[in-house]
């Protein structure tokens, strides 16, 4: 009977009378029957949503097959191609929207870091050359010019840091003075002042940085009176007396002597003053009557005689920049046939690059040795990494072939230079690299002085090949700056790249240069566009301005020329 009546129970389970007395348990079977349905009902919806994607994908795969059959029939079949992008488009664009927020952040980031370092200099160095953090004081490492200043002009406008912007406006037009009993560097004033207030005159169209880079460049120019019209490296603001320095047995040295051109010539375009492009044109002339067939020139000139000492050949210190600007005066003049002997010296001097080329073991880094006479050295400066920017830049006025081959030579520099920073502790490069067999890279000097070159090569391939691969490069960069550089009053560089022991110097170009292309680098490619702009060796951006022969155009017409480039928006590129 107990086993009966235990069976009883059971089956009153399932009596709706006992649930009609019991309401709590009917509210509590009515919710599990809800649950239940909605479970059910949603499975069957996902079942026939994947079914639908799985039709669809199959529809598509056979549009593709119909579409590759066509394709190599030779059928072009544009509609089927445009209807099947539709639904890519749209990832595409969720793709972009989010990039587009990460650069916005990147950018901001970057921007701080000037805020940083441009209210350092403000607070504790106004008006000097440069800034010292540790010790919270200014020096004048260029004849109190106030190079961190102008250098930075450019940056500050770029970066729409308009009240920072203004202030060192006032300074300019009420400060500055260049009658200094001051042995200057013709080549650090000329790229940093020059160039930094021609640009800012550029981008702003204030007379006042026209007015002053005329000034400085007419305390510059008597460097220029030669035999050869190969210039004096070394003269005193005030007094003239150019000379070159000792350490050189008298000799002019082939950057300092052949990076004035760019800002020289644009000066005179401004002014309608030929007298500064004829000068430093001089020097292309003179230098191409005896140009070698390999386009490399040691890096000591003779001033008097144009003849070239036995001495280093290189794309690092002291020869770099010569080649930089044989390429980019053919940018600046808007690549006609006026400027075109340059490009012609240009592509001459990247076949003699090519022999320069060595790859190491085991890794295959692609680098630029050095050489002396017949002899070759395996080091390459961080200095020299500006040239896959250089590359990569000048590769589009090659034909198809040669133009690919410049520009994948240009990515593998560019991932050499880039392991001099990950290569150390503190994932800043040093200041040059040696290569032996089978070891790869070792860092020779082990300093690091805020350099910009590697970055500047980043902007370039960005710029032009639109691989975000670069900008990965440059944050990481940018974030070894941040742990290893930043102070409480601003950057400084490291003694040692291995141990991260600071120095007590930021230097001016840190602002001009490293902080500018990595703002850039998360920038939309119409900020300062390329085919708008050229930078100078410092980094400043000066307008591109076509020229059709060798003369300078009147001041009144030059004039024109610069008001209609500023009406066509801030950077140009609007």
């Amino acid at each position: 009977m107990a086993r009966s009546r235990s069976s009883l129970s059971k089956w009153r389970y399932i009596n709706p009378a006992y649930y009609l007395k019991r309401p709590k348990r009917l509210a509590l079977l009515f919710i599990i029957f809800v649950c239940c349905s909605f479970f059910f009902w949603d499975r069957q919806t996902l079942v026939r949503e994947h079914e639908m994607e799985i039709s669809q994908l199959n529809d598509q795969v056979t549009q593709l097959q119909r579409l590759v059959e066509e394709l190599k029939s030779g059928r072009v079949v544009p509609d089927e191609k445009i209807r099947l992008s539709v639904k890519s488009d749209d990832a595409t664009k969720k793709r972009d929207d989010i990039d587009e927020a990460l650069d916005a952040e990147r950018r901001e980031k970057v921007k701080d870091a000037m805020r940083h370092a441009w209210s350092s200099y403000e607070k504790y160095a106004w008006g000097h050359d440069e800034l010292q953090p540790q010790s919270k004081n200014g020096v004048d490492s260029f004849g109190g010019l106030g190079a961190t200043l102008i250098d930075a002009l450019d940056t500050l406008y770029i970066m729409g840091m308009d009240e920072e912007f203004q202030k060192a406006k006032e300074w300019v037009a009420s400060s500055l003075d260049f009658n200094k009993n001051y042995d200057a560097s013709v080549f650090e004033t000329t790229i940093r002042v020059v160039g930094g207030l021609l640009s800012a005159y550029d981008l702003s169209g204030d007379n006042v940085f026209l007015e002053k880079a005329q000034d400085i460049a007419d305390r510059l120019l008597p460097a220029w009176n030669t035999p050869t019209g190969i210039p004096y490296n070394i003269i005193n603001l005030a007094h003239g007396n150019p000379h070159n320095p000792g350490w050189t047995g008298g000799e002019s040295i082939l950057a300092d002597s052949g990076t004035e051109q760019l800002e020289f010539i644009a000066l005179s375009q401004r002014t309608g003053d030929p007298k500064y492009q004829q000068k430093v044109e001089n020097v292309i002339l003179e230098l191409n009557k005896t140009f070698p067939d390999d386009g490399l020139l040691p890096i000591y000139i003779n001033p008097h005689s144009g003849s070239k000492s036995y001495s280093t050949i290189t794309f690092g210190a002291m020869g770099d920049s010569f080649y930089e600007y044989l390429l980019k005066v053919w940018v600046q003049g808007n690549k006609t046939e006026a400027v075109k002997h340059y490009r012609k010296m240009w592509e001459t001097s990247m076949k003699g690059l090519q022999s320069l080329v060595r790859r190491t073991t085991p890794s295959s880094f692609t680098y630029l040795c050095e050489k002396m006479g017949s002899s070759f050295t395996d080091k390459m400066d961080e200095l020299a990494c500006f040239a896959p920017g250089m590359l990569a830049l000048g590769s589009s006025g090659y034909g198809p072939g040669d133009s690919q081959k410049f520009l994948s030579l240009a990515e593998e520099l560019a991932w050499t230079c880039y392991n001099f920073y990950q290569s150390t502790p503190t994932k800043l490069a040093g200041e040059n690299y040696f290569f032996s067999n089978g070891q790869d890279m070792s860092v020779g000097t082990s300093w690091n002085i805020l350099r910009p070159e590697t970055v500047e090569s980043l902007f370039y391939l960005w710029r032009i090949t639109g691989n975000k691969t670069y900008q990965e490069w440059g944050w990481n960069i940018f974030q070894a700056f941040e742990k290893n550089s930043r102070v409480e009053s601003g950057y400084v560089g490291l003694k040692d790249v291995n141990t991260g022991v600071k120095d007590n110097m930021m230097q001016s170009f840190f602002l001009a240069e490293t902080l500018k292309y990595l703002y850039l680098l998360f920038s939309p490619p119409s900020v300062i566009p390329l085919d708008q702009w050229v930078f100078n060796t410092e980094a400043h951006p000066l307008k591109i301005v076509t020229r059709r022969d060798h003369a300078v155009s009147s001041g009144k017409h030059g004039s024109e020329r610069q008001s209609r480039s500023r009406r066509e928006g801030r950077f140009g590129g609007h």
